[in-house]
């Protein structure tokens, strides 16, 4: 029996995705641009962020490789036959399988796209993901083409959100202020981080599947810490119980067909001793001069240079550990970044209409001082024309977060 090296299944109806049709050809035309803007006659995605951006299919790699090309024709998405049709299914284009019974048959899918007798000259690739060895084969199927890397530009591209887009990350932090809620009944002493991190996750969850039925549902997660876990702002949840007096760090993070939204929060349990409101009541101070600074025109550097000089003023500079926000969108904690629209120093980006940025300042005490403990708020901001919209609702600070259940 011949076994083929690739080939197409149309196995069932194409799906609803996230977004309209003319969503997708907008934004496929956009990178078209970026292909002319370029010289570039065919781009390769690897990436999950970018695939689902231009495609909505989002791809489950577990060490196989995945892919979209893309011409000035033609755009189809590369997948592994383990994943039959589905991906064909959630691909607002065309989809080419490749098997696994040669080695490399994902480069013969991607000659397959474009025909041999089409063998472009300039080749744009993601280098912030190609990994060396898949970059060394590509290069081995296009000898006598030329790469560039196109990353920077569709983070550009991705770094300004459509108003379909705003809906869904609306969406998502309106979900993520329903997990905090969960999360708010769930904290007593006694019980454990874990706990109360699976009854806000399945909260959301839910809300998710009754807010898009059609979706897919997957990587929504939270991180409940409590103690000294609140001292890095990704540590994961463990079983550590809830005593009164622990300071808490809430985070709550629904996932939407790729799109990330959070809720960060501290809060204490049944109190807060002096040095602890101290501390949290200057991060919140920080917090609220920060969402007064996000509007359009304003450059993220000068941001941080701001808080910076008040959270010296206020005695905890020493104790900040990152940046005071950053971009949404087609991201999670594996992928997607948009490092081109972070607040921080060295990034002199500026705020334009439909950017979403969140505002999050963190301080962290370490054991043994006054106030130990990982301080930290979040919310997100779309930029408007003349202004910033906060779309997270769930309040902060110690007049509402110390939790008495």
């Amino acid at each position: 029996m011949e076994r083929p090296d690739f080939f197409e299944l149309k196995n069932g109806e194409k799906v609803k995705l996230p977004f309209t049709d003319k969503e997708y050809i907008d934004r496929v035309s956009k990178l078209r641009s970026v292909m002319d803007q370029n010289g570039l006659d065919m781009i390769i995605l690897t990436s999950m962020h970018n695939v689902a951006y231009y495609t909505g299919f989002i791809y489950c790699s577990f060490g196989r490789p995945y892919g979209c090309v893309i011409t000035q024709n033609k755009i189809s998405t590369i997948s592994a036959n383990i994943d039959a049709s589905q991906p064909w299914r959630r691909s607002h284009c065309d989809n080419v399988i490749y098997t696994d019974w040669k080695r490399d048959n994902f480069l013969r899918a991607i000659v397959s796209i474009i025909g041999r007798d089409e063998t472009p000259k300039n080749i744009g690739i993601e280098n912030d993901h190609v990994t060396l060895d898949m970059q060394e084969k590509i290069g081995s199927i296009f000898t006598f083409s030329v790469f560039s890397d196109v990353s920077k530009d569709l983070m550009k591209l991705r770094m300004i959100k459509s108003n379909e887009e705003i809906e869904i990350i609306r969406n998502g932090a309106r979900i993520a202020d329903i997990g905090g809620e969960e999360i708010v009944k769930n904290i007593r002493e006694g019980n454990t981080e874990i706990e109360v991190a699976i009854a806000a996750r399945d909260r959301m969850e839910r809300e998710i599947v009754k807010s898009y039925p059609g979706a897919e549902y997957m990587d929504t997660w939270v991180w409940f810490q409590s103690g000294i876990n609140t001292d890095g702002a990704h540590n994961p949840k463990t079983n550590r119980k809830l005593i009164k007096g622990d300071i808490i760090s809430l985070n709550t993070f629904p996932m939407i067909s790729g799109y990330y939204t959070a809720l960060e929060r501290t809060l204490f349990l049944d109190h807060a001793d002096d040095a602890s409101l101290k501390a949290w009541e200057a991060n919140v101070k920080v917090h609220k001069r920060g969402l007064e600074l996000i509007k359009p025109g304003v450059k993220c550097s000068d941001i941080c240079h701001e808080l910076n000089e008040l959270f010296a003023e206020l005695g905890y500079l020493q104790y900040r550990t990152f940046g005071y926000g950053h971009s949404f969108g087609m991201l999670s904690h594996f992928y997607g970044r948009e490092a081109g629209l972070e607040l921080r120093e060295d990034i002199d980006t500026v705020l334009v209409e439909n950017m979403v940025v969140s505002m999050e300042p963190m301080i962290m005490i370490p054991e043994g001082n006054p106030g130990a403990g990982g301080y930290r708020e979040h919310d997100i901001l779309v930029i408007g024309k003349d202004g910033a919209e906060n779309i997270t609702k769930f309040p902060f600070g110690p007049d509402h977060n110390i939790i008495k259940n």
